[in-house]
């Protein structure tokens, strides 16, 4: 049986490394957290992303009581811009959240794996990494391509 070592690459970095667009996209997640809607789980999850024509949009988690009816912010931000502008890919996506207290994390939160699912999706649609920044206060995860965080994934043939 042969061994297979998979390696991930993300660069953990400060709000001041960061380029302007990455904090106004840090900022705008940050502002979507006041928008979700988490009656059940209370943790309020913000996602921003930018087009490659400079577009940007917002999105947030939105529960239901059945709750594989609701939606992710990620996903919520990104069929948001497809349904506006299907031909533009999502160059940057930025995530935080606030905890049960109303908090901005202190550390990143990764996507769910539906999302990562439709980030892959949009990549192979694409045919180009998404950029994600996952921001907590303490440190901003700086990841190029959702493959760094699931690198054995299931995409088309």
């Amino acid at each position: 049986m042969e061994e297979m070592i998979l390696k991930t690459e993300i660069q953990v970095a400060q709000l001041d490394e960061l380029t302007d667009t990455d904090r106004q996209l840090i900022d705008m997640a940050i502002e979507a957290t006041s928008r979700s809607y988490a009656p059940y789980s209370h943790f309020c999850v913000g996602a921003a992303i930018i087009l490659k024509n400079g577009k940007t949009f917002m999105g947030c988690n939105q529960e239901n009581a059945a709750f594989p009816a609701g939606i992710c912010a990620e996903r919520s931000a990104i069929f948001a811009a497809g349904a506006q502008y299907p031909d533009q890919p999502v160059m940057t996506l930025a995530i935080t959240a606030r905890n049960t207290k109303g908090e901005l994390i202190d550390e990143p939160a990764s996507p769910c794996g539906t999302c990562r699912q439709v980030i892959i999706e949009t990549e192979t649609r694409f045919k180009q990494p998404v950029r994600i920044l996952l921001y907590g206060k303490k440190h901003t995860y700086v990841i190029n391509g959702i493959k760094q965080l699931m690198p054995l994934s299931f995409t088309e043939f």
